[in-house]
């Protein structure tokens, strides 16, 4: 299944990119949708290519019934971004996979940080599959629109972080 959104932020990529990987605001948006911030690290420096893993426990009450039967009352969400260095002109660019413990889910996306002026347009492309026979793409087609939410939460929630810090 597909996910695909655009935003655009009134913020330079830098200020928006410095956002994504700021541990006070991934905790914010883990508790925002009713979860923890289990653990946050990066590897590598911000201003050049780097890696992030965000692991995080998310309630699963917004699930279908019949998911929240086989995977319980939360999951255990590891996200990991494989972050470009800037463009030329400061873009950036991160790879994000994201496995789900206890779900037979795999998440890949990319995540475009594109300057637009003084605005960032954050473009964010991926698919959700399932490994599961036969229900796989089922599976898939249930979750894609929770996935697909939870990875827009983080740039409606940066807007509102950036106009207050």
């Amino acid at each position: 299944m597909a996910l695909s959104a655009t935003t655009t932020l009134p913020h330079s990529v830098d200020r928006v990119a410095a956002i994504f990987v700021n541990e006070e605001f991934l905790r914010h948006t883990s508790e925002f949708v009713g979860g923890t911030l289990e653990s946050f690290t990066i590897d590598g420096d911000t201003a050049g290519a780097f890696s992030t893993t965000a692991v995080r426990t998310l309630p699963t009450t917004r699930l279908p019934d019949i998911a929240r039967k086989f995977v319980g009352d939360s999951l255990t969400v590891t996200q990991n971004e494989q972050w470009d260095a800037p463009a030329a002109d400061g873009s950036r660019v991160s790879n994000i996979t994201m496995k789900i413990s206890g779900a037979p889910l795999d998440v890949t996306a990319v995540q475009r940080l594109v300057a637009d002026g003084g605005s960032t347009r954050v473009e964010l492309e991926g698919t959700v599959s399932s490994s599961v026979p036969f229900l796989g793409g089922k599976i898939a087609d249930a979750a894609e629109p929770m996935v697909g939410k939870a990875l827009n939460i983080q740039s409606q929630q940066a807007q509102a972080w950036l106009e207050s810090h």
